[in-house]
């Protein structure tokens, strides 16, 4: 192991956890292949990265990353409301991931918030918007 540190540019190898303030888990690496990408390349989040900033190889943290600096707040107009007779060939309920297209054909995942009779309402924020989550980290290599 070497002694260099996190800093722009640099090239990490980590295993991380990402837990909700409960201490569900989200996303991990352990026990799988760790991840590696470039400081910068927006493999993660800026405010995931600038935790790792100084961290080298060996290093283990746990970070608590707020809104702000992790997946945003929770945006009100990405909560859309939709006719109920759209969905003839599924059962909407709350909780449940739907897959639409958005305008330029890409996918767009949208969970259902509430169902009526006559409406769906979807919420296409990331689900992780507003929450304050953990990530911990196992810095492998540093390069």
């Amino acid at each position: 192991m070497t002694d260099i540190r996190i800093t722009h540019d640099s090239q990490v190898t980590l295993h991380f956890t990402l837990k909700l303030p409960g201490g569900e888990v989200v996303d991990t690496t352990v026990g799988k292949k760790p991840a590696t990408f470039k400081v910068g390349d927006g493999s993660l989040l800026p405010g995931f990265e600038q935790s790792l900033f100084g961290l080298k190889a060996g290093d283990q943290r746990s970070f608590e990353i707020e809104p702000e600096r992790g997946f945003g707040q929770g945006n009100p107009q990405n909560i859309q409301t939709m006719p109920r007779d759209g969905f003839k060939d599924m059962e909407p309920e709350p909780g449940l991931m739907i897959i639409f297209q958005d305008a330029a054909g890409g996918e767009m995942p949208g969970v259902v918030k509430s169902v009526s009779d006559t409406v769906v309402e979807i919420d296409f924020n990331h689900p992780l918007a507003g929450k304050v989550v953990t990530f911990e980290v196992e810095i492998l290599d540093v390069a």
